[in-house]
């Protein structure tokens, strides 16, 4: 039962099992859950330390139950990953737009940090790379929003 709790987290809810672009299909749904949060830093903290925590338990799990290094069912990290890239950015479907894009971009390009945070152990590489992707692709949206008006 333990397992396929993880399972069901670190997939989030079988979004992971699409066959193809998991992790877009995984950011997508980060984006939606954020939305659906009520509108408060304080909650989207806690959010984004919460799923952190129990996507870092659930990857763990996922990887043991695999047998692999970062299965591709693993999407939880593309959740936290959008939180953090929308933390404390004002709401607006453009932001929304250009946070998907910018956080897509630096999770695959995995910029240093992100490319040895990967390295950790277990479910703690999975979720702290796409974290530190995230801290990119949110300074991003901060830089692109104060050159671009009409975003926002």
């Amino acid at each position: 039962m333990t397992t396929r709790l993880a399972l069901a987290i670190a997939s989030v809810g079988g979004v992971g099992y699409i066959p193809f672009a998991p992790g877009t299909f995984g950011s997508a749904a980060g984006l939606a859950l954020w939305w659906l949060l009520p509108a408060s830093i304080p909650v989207h903290a806690l959010a984004i330390v919460v799923v952190f925590v129990v996507g870092t338990w659930s990857a763990h799990v996922a990887e043991q139950h695999y047998a692999r290094t970062d299965p591709g069912s693993v999407v939880i990290d593309e959740v936290v990953g959008m939180f953090i890239t929308l933390f404390m950015n004002p709401w607006s479907w453009k932001t929304a737009l250009l946070a998907f894009l910018l956080f897509r971009a630096a999770d695959i390009v995995k910029p240093y940090p992100a490319n040895r945070l990967e390295r950790l152990h277990g479910g703690l590489g999975i979720m702290a790379d796409d974290a530190m992707a995230a801290v990119y692709a949110n300074l991003a949206v901060r830089g692109v929003r104060m050159f671009i008006t009409g975003i926002g």
